[in-house]
């Protein structure tokens, strides 16, 4: 069992924040303490784990109120949520004793109907301004906790690209209509006018403090429904606790519609912070973060002993034997991230050998022409030696099935634009490819349109994708190829890619991701990945021209 510095747990709250702000809110007798977690990824055992979450709950009530929340993205990420379908997570949030969630993204990588039915299951309430269905929400949208006669709302959001960044699929009925939506238009007005409505009805109903439990981020891509957007576009709300773009802040302020400061915090991924947020008995409100410390040096240490620990133990014990399986060897390291430099992906936003494995798997496979795979279904590197059966599904963690159709030169190329149409930036959408080659001209800015829901609608200027070859050959727009990719993509409009949703289906196996990696190392490359992936970047497949050719 991990152990923690017993300092860290009785560190005083006050240290290393900022408070901000007096209010003339009823009194607390004690102050109130909301840790907050978000994007945990299925990391049980990562960073604190559940099992120190508990822990550093139970030491903080004894002294302070306290609640527990979440910010989305809890039960995906790890075999424990893709072998369980997110039961197993579920149930440890429960015996960790969480009292309100919002909806991550990744909540619906199951179905619609799985994350519903797991949504019964909670005994904590999920909390959403903005996901509806036929335009009514699906769950209320805040809770109000009292304390001591002080009411605190607690309001969720989140992203509304969370259709195209799930699985657009899941979000529509049997004919193809969108029915779930999260209130998204181009310039965020229908989502900050919901927020700010909610906001309002909080204060109606009495609440002192308004704290919004966001799953939004603050990457570019997000934009206008990054948590800075919201709060810059509403009025009310007293701090934002965030997550989807696994950002660590401690306490940032940030300027409402009126020019007030509002908090900012958010606690990255897999637990390697608790963030906190703190409302004082004087009024006061502060944010920060516990950090994961391991220090074996130090004199006094202990064990996470209590029942989430025994929870996590045994539901991780139940799948070690199988997660241990060895499924082949690799002679060479094979990366997601940049070897140089460690914490840049680039898996989305250019080749590398793990993408063209991948792909190549697919391709292999699927019998196809050309293999396409979304960079942001690759989740992890893995290095050079055995291979086993977790880190198979921790690389693929989605459980997408194999789907192979014939598809026109002209869907191809309109696929790729699509894809690379943030680059240098990253975009979950980036495809990596197999049995074929590409050029993307960065010089040429990207024109692709989407609609209203964030689906690919045309390229409407100058390509940025050029001199596409397959097998060697030109690309012939008019000429059919048949394309392996993952349902994911070809079928269920993964990332707003429509292009091959109506492509005459050649396959269709429930042959899932996991399974086709291993059957490539087992069945194609005789169990031993070799010196064909040797280069990090990759063969050249993929070629950025960052000027425009001279004439």
């Amino acid at each position: 069992m991990k152990k923690i510095v017993s300092v860290l747990l009785a560190l005083a709250l006050l240290l290393g924040s900022v408070a901000y702000g007096e209010t003339l809110a009823p009194a607390l007798t004690k102050d109130l303490v909301v840790l907050f977690t978000s994007d945990v990824h299925c990391g049980v055992e990562d960073g604190f784990g559940y099992a120190g979450l508990a822990t550093v709950r139970e030491q903080l009530e004894k002294s302070n109120h306290v609640l527990l929340v979440d910010n989305g993205d809890s039960i995906q990420g790890a075999p424990i949520g893709s072998l369980t379908k997110g039961l197993a997570n579920l149930e440890l949030m429960n015996i960790v004793g969480y009292d309100i969630a919002t909806i991550g993204n990744h909540e619906f990588d199951y179905g619609m109907d799985r994350f519903l039915e797991l949504a019964q299951m909670a005994s904590f309430p999920y909390v959403s301004v903005n996901f509806t269905k036929e335009n009514e929400p699906v769950f209320d949208p805040y809770v109000i906790k009292e304390f001591d006669g002080v009411q605190v709302a607690f309001l969720g959001v989140t992203t509304p690209n969370t259709i195209t960044s799930s699985t657009p699929k899941y979000f529509q009925d049997e004919n193809g209509n969108f029915i779930y939506g999260f209130l998204r238009d181009e310039t965020g007005e229908l989502f900050y006018s919901a927020v700010q409505s909610a906001v309002d009805s909080a204060r109606f109903q009495g609440a002192d403090y308004v704290v919004v439990l966001s799953h939004l981020g603050i990457e570019a891509e997000c934009a206008p429904w990054m948590s800075t957007d919201l709060i810059a576009n509403t009025t009310g709300i007293d701090a934002l606790l965030d997550g989807h773009s696994h950002s660590v802040i401690a306490q940032e302020t940030v300027k409402n519609k009126a020019g007030e400061p509002v908090l900012m915090a958010a606690c990255g991924t897999k637990l390697a912070h608790i963030g906190y947020l703190v409302i004082g008995k004087n009024g006061k409100l502060s944010t920060g973060l516990y950090s994961w410390v391991n220090d074996l040096s130090a004199p006094e240490l202990f064990g996470f002993e209590n029942e989430a620990a025994a929870a996590v133990k045994a539901e991780m014990d139940g799948l070690n034997e199988q997660l241990s399986q060895v499924v082949g060897v690799s002679t060479v390291d094979l990366y997601v991230y940049d070897p140089v430099e460690k914490n840049v992906r680039l898996i989305r936003n250019t080749e590398t050998n793990m993408g063209n494995f991948c792909a190549d798997a697919y391709r292999a496979i699927g019998g196809a022409d050309v293999g396409l795979v979304n960079g942001g279904g690759i989740r992890i590197n893995i290095p050079a030696g055995e291979i086993t059966y977790e880190d198979v599904v921790n690389l693929h963690p989605f459980g997408n099935s194999l789907c192979v159709v014939e598809a026109t030169g002209q869907q191809i190329l309109d696929a790729l634009e699509l894809s690379v149409r943030g680059v240098p930036s990253e975009v979950g959408g980036f495809l990596q490819v197999s049995g074929l080659t590409f050029e993307v001209h960065t010089y040429i800015e990207s024109s692709v349109v989407f609609d209203e829901n964030g689906l690919f609608k045309e390229v409407t200027g100058e390509y940025r994708v050029k001199n596409v070859k397959i097998g060697g050959e030109k690309l012939v727009l008019d000429q059919k190829y048949i394309v392996a990719s993952s349902d994911y993509v070809l079928k269920n409009k993964g990332d707003g890619n429509v292009i091959f949703a109506d492509c005459e289906l050649q396959d269709y196996e429930m042959l899932l991701d996991s399974q086709i990696i291993m059957n490539y190392i087992s069945g194609v490359l005789g169990g031993q990945i070799g010196d064909q992936y040797a280069d990090p970047y990759g063969e050249g497949r993929i070629v950025a021209v960052s000027v425009p050719p001279v004439e």
